[in-house]
């Protein structure tokens, strides 16, 4: 069973829709025993920093998100999602994330030919031997909706980058941990490969 936790931030319908595509049994929950007992857990998400985390806090899903990585199920956060494992966001100066990762999420700097928010498709430079990119090489586009990006102060957590007038980390991997700052859900058949190679981790 694939638990996708519900906050109240989105996009839970197109993940569900694309692990259905996978005939993957999925349940969209907030409840803290269904949570706990999922082989995989995804982190979706759209909508600001800030807002995300305090609904995490209301629905009492922070201590549940740690106690699943503890636990060692594979957990994966997805655009805004693969942002709050991180400890803070410029977006929303103040309030704390999951801290499960140390870094920052930072504004994509404003450029001649750059526009913000930044959407659509952008190649990835994958760093070799990584489980979620198993099988997966050469240019490669995956989608990309924000206007914030994930800066990671661990570089050996980061599995992909791009670069869209900065250099964005654009997936990380560490242990049970993952992050997409793109949409696998909307990145066509890359998108797809990246979401069964992780939910085929055992």
């Amino acid at each position: 069973m694939i638990a996708i936790i519900d906050y109240d931030a989105g996009n839970m319908k197109s993940v569900e829709k694309a692990l259905h595509f996978l005939e993957k049994e999925v349940l969209v929950t907030r409840n803290r025993e269904e949570i706990l007992n999922a082989d995989h857990v995804i982190l979706p998400g759209v909508g600001a920093f800030g807002m995300a985390m305090e609904q995490i806090r209301e629905y009492d899903l922070e201590e549940v998100i740690h106690a699943v990585v503890k636990k060692g199920t594979p957990f994966l956060g997805v655009c805004l999602g693969a942002q709050l494992l991180f400890e803070s966001s410029e977006e929303d100066p103040g309030i704390a994330g999951l801290g499960l990762l140390k870094g920052t999420i930072k504004k994509i700097p404003k450029g001649e030919y750059v526009k913000i928010p930044h959407m659509g498709w952008n190649s990835l430079s994958i760093t070799p031997g990584r489980r979620l990119f198993q099988g997966i090489g050469g240019d490669h586009y995956v989608y990309f909706v924000h206007s914030y990006y994930i800066h990671a102060k661990d570089r050996d957590v980061v599995a992909a980058t791009t670069n869209y007038n900065v250099t964005i980390d654009a997936a990380i991997e560490t242990g049970n941990l993952f992050g997409c700052q793109f949409h696998p859900e909307k990145s066509s058949e890359t998108g797809l490969a990246i979401l069964k190679n992780f939910v085929n981790l055992q």
